[in-house]
């Protein structure tokens, strides 16, 4: 299995970004995704700037996808993610179902987000035959059930023709809505969020009446509270069919956590831990069948 590095999901400072992307060329991961997936009124780094970036980190000889927009709210928004599947040299992940059509018009192939909602080999197929040479399961479906879209893929006749990726490591992505939701909390209106939510680097934690983490509000994105950490069951996965294990970027100590899971992938290591360099309790329960926040966490023979 190979390593991907998702895009940022936080709204960090321009040259932190740079920062980042530029330590983890020399990081194990094998695909890095970038761009704002989002919110469009976060523009630290303009679209065009997103596509110099990607095209320079291209040169590092990794696969470098430009990510689109989740929702898309206005007609510029749309603008900015034509202009990604416009890109001309870069293979595009797909959050929404218009840069699907984008990339189908030009027949390019493209990578399927999360967001899109794939939940059968038949949704597969269709998406296959515009172009889709990669998905991402939605991050609420369990082992079995991949296991069983993938059997359904084989008998439709895609078995070897997409790759799967689950998204193994970071806050999951749970819900995206028309209003910021950090904007609220800082008792501003939307239209005048004075862009709050780079005071969260890791996003805003929300905490159950019991006080256990629950959510993470994310703009107008709703997280998980805890942090998914699928490495305890890599073998479960590659036995499954899953090509590529995805980690979500936090602000500190992803590094360690790379090298955690690349060590881990290549019979380096048996330790699959990473609790130390977390803020949040992990959790493994959508992968195991149980609720989302559960953490079942099998060891890695």
């Amino acid at each position: 299995m190979r390593l991907s590095l998702g895009a940022i999901q936080y709204l960090w400072p321009r040259q932190t970004v740079e920062d980042f992307y530029q330590l983890q060329l020399k990081s194990p991961v094998d695909i890095i995704y970038l761009g704002e997936t989002v919110c469009a009124k976060r523009r630290f780094l303009k679209t065009a700037e997103w596509i110099e970036l990607a095209k320079q980190l291209a040169q590092s000889g990794k696969q470098i996808v430009l990510s689109t927009l989740t929702l898309i709210e206005a007609r510029s928004d749309m603008a900015s993610v034509k202009r990604l599947c416009n890109n001309g040299d870069l293979l595009v992940e797909a959050n929404d179902i218009g840069a699907v059509q984008l990339m189908a018009e030009q027949t390019l192939p493209f990578v399927g987000g999360p967001s899109l909602n794939i939940y059968n080999a038949h949704t597969l197929k269709q998406l296959y035959k515009q172009g889709l040479i990669r998905w991402v399961m939605p991050v609420e479906l369990d082992a079995e059930t991949l296991k069983a879209i993938l059997a359904d893929a084989e008998s439709l006749g895609l078995g070897g023709k997409i790759e799967t990726e689950v998204f193994s490591f970071g806050r999951m992505p749970l819900a995206y809505s028309a209003r910021c939701f950090t904007a609220r909390y800082r008792q501003l209106p939307k239209d005048d969020c004075q862009l709050v939510c780079q005071d969260y680097a890791e996003g805003l934690p929300m905490d159950s009446q019991e006080g256990q983490a629950f959510f993470t509000i994310n703009g107008i994105q709703t997280q998980s509270g805890r942090i998914q950490h699928l490495l305890p069951h890599w073998q479960q996965m590659q036995q499954i069919g899953v090509d590529i294990m995805r980690l979500s970027p936090q602000p500190h100590d992803m590094n360690e956590i790379v090298q955690r899971y690349a060590q881990v992938l290549n019979g380096e290591s048996k330790n699959t831990e990473v609790e130390s360099w977390l803020n949040a309790p992990a959790c493994d329960g959508y992968w195991s069948g149980q609720s989302g926040m559960d953490y079942i966490a099998v060891v890695a023979e």
